[in-house]
């Protein structure tokens, strides 16, 4: 009765492996396989990859950082050097102009919100529209003039037109818009009497071009009112073209007489005139002396 249950159920049994040779070697107790090891994931079994292979490029290394170092040395250099010539200037007074106008082709510096006093922007700004009135009264000249000389008025009025506007386009800046801007900009009173002189000289030759009175080539160089009453007798399209550039220029004329009303009205009431002289009495002082 007790030998049918010697063998004890809870015991651990020998695991046999099936497919070991029985013959040469006995199976272990406990024995285990031992794992594979793992493999990257892929189907080309390592071929085709890149190995890095270490190349000693130290020596190239340190010659580009050489490099470097030297170019950084020589832009600080630069970078004092305009920063010396920055502070003479502003030392000295004199401001450092960035073109930035117009944008697409930059050929003057002009900023006025950021440079013109609060007070003083609403007239710059029609000041601006006054000198880029002119240029547009002086272009639409030539286009008139040159359906007139087509007509047959002949060559001379074109030339005129050509160079009215050829000097009056930059003159205009140099001689009254720019220095009304630096005025307003520094509030250096000395500098008005530049400003009125040429402006007053600008609204003349408004005034002038809008009447264009017979006196050179029959005023038809012009696109003024005389001008355009002679020319539209015999051409009707020619005079219509005319009284256009006759209407510029009159709009140009009240605009500028308002500018250089604004400018005087602040040039007398904020007592730049008496500054004005104060500062000519000093300039002829010191070339006296």
């Amino acid at each position: 009765m007790a030998g049918r249950f010697d063998s004890n159920p809870f015991a651990e049994e020998e695991e046999v492996n099936p497919f070991s040779n029985h013959g040469s070697v006995a199976p272990g107790k406990n024995s285990r396989l031992s794992p594979l090891p793992p493999e990257r994931a892929g189907f080309n079994y390592g071929i085709g990859e890149t190995v890095d292979i270490p190349i000693d490029g130290s020596g190239d290394l340190k010659k580009r950082e050489r490099e470097l170092q030297a170019k950084e040395a020589e832009l600080r250099k630069r970078e004092e050097v305009v920063k010396r010539k920055e502070d003479a200037a502003a030392r000295a007074g004199i401001v450092l102009e960035e073109k930035n106008w117009p944008p697409f082709f930059p050929l003057i510096h002009h900023d006025i919100a950021n440079e013109i006093p609060i007070h003083l922007q609403r007239v710059q700004y029609v000041a601006f529209i006054t000198w880029l009135g002119i240029i547009a009264c002086l272009f639409w000249n030539i286009i008139a003039v040159t359906t007139a000389w087509i007509k047959g008025e002949g060559v001379k009025i074109w030339f005129l037109a050509v160079i009215y506007f050829i000097a009056g386009a930059p003159g205009s800046y140099v001689l009254w818009y720019r220095p009304l801007y630096r005025v307003f900009r520094s509030e250096s009173a000395l500098k008005y009497g530049w400003f009125f002189m040429f402006y007053l000289f600008h609204i003349g030759f408004c005034i002038f071009a809008a009447v264009a009175p017979p006196i050179i080539f029959k005023g038809k160089s012009l696109t003024g009112i005389l001008a355009a009453i002679d020319v539209l007798s015999n051409h009707a399209l020619v005079g219509i073209f005319y009284f256009i550039g006759f209407g510029m220029f009159c709009l140009e004329s009240v605009l500028s007489i308002w500018v250089i009303q604004q400018v005087y009205m602040y040039f007398r009431g904020s007592g730049k005139a008496a500054e004005m002289r104060r500062e000519g009495a000093r300039h002829v002082v010191r070339a006296a002396i």
